[in-house]
């Protein structure tokens, strides 16, 4: 009885067109179970966009100079050791300065220091009205949407009710009568004009999400309204309102700056690169370095989230892939 050949570690496959194939036995095991890619996890928009984002250098820049603007909003002492509400007459218009490299401004205060602290303000009236919106717009318009009727026609009209009122001009009206010198009046102002385009783009979402078969198949299964909502329609209905918050954000950084230059929005003692453009704006040929700081600080900041939404918005869109 002859004895069968030993098969060696690499096996050899046939390829069907008379020659052979030299596989390892972990390469072939390997090429069998990689359903997701070489990692063995099934890939999905998310990890997508991620690695997108990632080699995308607008990302990457615009990121980095976000997460700086808010560690120097949280902690302003890191590279700014003065007080903002410290100033000294004699030293108006007086330009850069050791210690004081941007000069100071009308009232004799230092605008190095405003510029800094000023960002707490941007970011923080950003930040908040941008979740406020999401959450507000997100919730009315992906109810509306799931379940249709007569509360998709009401919200539908109301929605353009908001839509035929002017963003400046009703901010003069309504926060020409608030007395509160804090950020809150502003920030609910702006939630109050800004859900409405999020919860346009949330119902559109949802509509679309719905008609998909596995949210057929799990009504089929005899899953409840809230769990397919939440669990099947809503992480495949986000990505539009994601980006959409994400560009809105600078909006709303520049709309708060708007509102505090036309004096109805923050008021003095608080500080705000709007507070400081407009009490720049009338010496600007005398003192240029007063206006253009907080200017620059101002447009740096919006142009960076706007940039940041720019690349969300291509890594979560897949016609762009």
């Amino acid at each position: 009885m002859s004895e069968q050949p030993h098969e060696p570690e690499g096996a050899i496959a046939g390829t069907g067109m008379g020659g052979a194939m030299d596989l390892a036995t972990s390469e072939a095991t390997t090429l069998e179970g990689t359903p997701g890619g070489p990692e063995g996890r099934p890939r999905s928009l998310w990890s997508d966009a991620w690695r997108d984002l990632r080699r995308n250098p607008v990302f990457v820049l615009s990121a980095l100079f976000i997460v700086f603007l808010v560690v120097i909003s949280v902690r302003p002492s890191l590279i700014a050791s003065g007080n903002p509400l410290t100033c000294d007459l004699a030293k108006a218009q007086d330009g850069p300065r050791p210690g004081h490299p941007f000069g100071f401004d009308g009232q004799g205060c230092d605008v190095y220091t405003r510029t800094v602290y000023g960002a707490r303000t941007s970011v923080t009236v950003g930040v908040c009205a941008t979740l406020g919106v999401a959450l507000l717009g997100s919730v009315l318009g992906g109810l509306a949407g799931f379940f249709g009727g007569v509360g998709d026609s009401v919200l539908s009209r109301i929605t353009d009710i908001f839509f035929a009122i002017p963003v400046v001009l009703g901010g003069l009206v309504l926060l020409s009568v608030v007395t509160s010198n804090t950020v809150w009046p502003v920030i609910g102002f702006m939630v109050l004009l800004g859900w409405p385009q999020i919860s346009r783009i949330a119902r559109g979402s949802v509509i679309t999400a719905r008609q998909n078969d596995y949210v057929q198949a799990a009504r089929a299964l005899g899953a409840s309204h809230s769990r397919i909502l939440l669990r099947h329609i809503a992480p495949n209905a986000v990505a539009p309102v994601i980006v959409v918050a994400t560009i809105a954000l600078g909006t709303y950084i520049a709309l708060e700056a708007t509102l505090s230059y036309l004096g109805v929005g923050l008021k003095p003692p608080s500080v705000s690169w709007g507070i400081d453009i407009s009490a720049a704006s009338p010496y600007v040929r005398n003192a240029p370095h007063a206006l253009l700081w907080p200017s620059g600080a101002l447009a740096v900041t919006v142009l960076a989230f706007i940039m940041l939404g720019d690349a969300v918005r291509d890594a979560l869109d897949p016609k762009l892939r």
